[in-house]
């Protein structure tokens, strides 16, 4: 137990000064986690359409069996194994399931997996029937696992704009979950050494509903210049040197 709290400390109410944004970047109700009970009460009726993207089992048990049972489950992966139904490459979804409409899909710990995660994103609307809703979580600050094919990392605001509205899609909900305290450790720049990273969190959620057809003239290219359409990047802060 000492040896652990050496190498990792113990959390403590001065964890607050290390992840200041911590309650205004979490989710209302999709956090990590504290979900499933938002979708137990808005998803699980009878006869509902729900496919999971990268269903396979890993490591976690299938929470949807306890939360979901009533619905019609497609589970969906790239690789065969338990609680899935399709084998495919989620770039390519639509090509899968042709025809099929869903009212809900999912996906967790996956998007930090795809090489391309916009094209799912894309793939992810023609398959999602108008009124359907999306819950994707991912992480923001979290171990290199499963590599090589192990390719981003994204903030909540990253999976805005991935679910861009030209797409049909309207945020709901969205935020960054679990906290995390870190430091630059043994091997780092001397100025780095021993330094604090703020506002680390494990996870990175989002919800949202499908409220129209996907623009057809929509490129990936028009986003950046969608954003600066309505905010901005922050304004340089100034140093020593200039106010002097």
């Amino acid at each position: 137990m000492i040896g652990r709290l050496q190498l990792c400390g113990a959390s403590s109410d001065l964890d607050d000064i290390l992840v200041p944004e911590a309650g205004s970047r979490a989710p209302a109700f999709c956090g990590h986690s504290v979900v499933w009970p938002w979708l137990q009460e808005h998803i699980n009726r009878p006869g509902l359409e729900v496919l999971e993207i990268g269903s396979r089992l890993v490591v976690a048990r299938a929470l949807w069996k306890e939360y979901l049972p009533d619905v019609q489950y497609t589970g969906f992966d790239y690789l065969p194994g338990p609680n899935m139904d399709v084998v495919g490459d989620a770039h390519r979804l639509s090509q899968y399931l042709p025809g099929r409409q869903f009212d809900f899909v999912f996906s967790c710990a996956v998007f930090e997996h795809l090489v391309c995660p916009w094209l799912v994103v894309e793939e992810i609307s023609k398959v999602l029937r108008p009124g359907g809703k999306a819950f994707i979580e991912t992480h923001f600050s979290f171990s290199e696992h499963e590599a090589p094919w192990h390719f981003f990392q994204f903030n909540s605001r990253a999976l805005e704009q991935l679910f861009h509205p030209r797409l049909g899609f309207r945020v709901i909900d969205s935020g960054l979950s679990s906290p995390i305290v870190g430091r630059f450790a043994k091997g780092s720049q001397g100025y780095l050494l021993d330094q604090p990273v703020n506002n680390l969190y494990g996870y990175s959620e989002i919800v949202v509903e499908k409220v129209g057809p996907a623009d057809p003239a929509f490129s990936w290219r028009d986003v950046a210049q969608d954003l600066a359409a309505t905010s901005s990047y922050p304004p340089p802060v100034a140093s020593v040197s200039d106010t002097q």
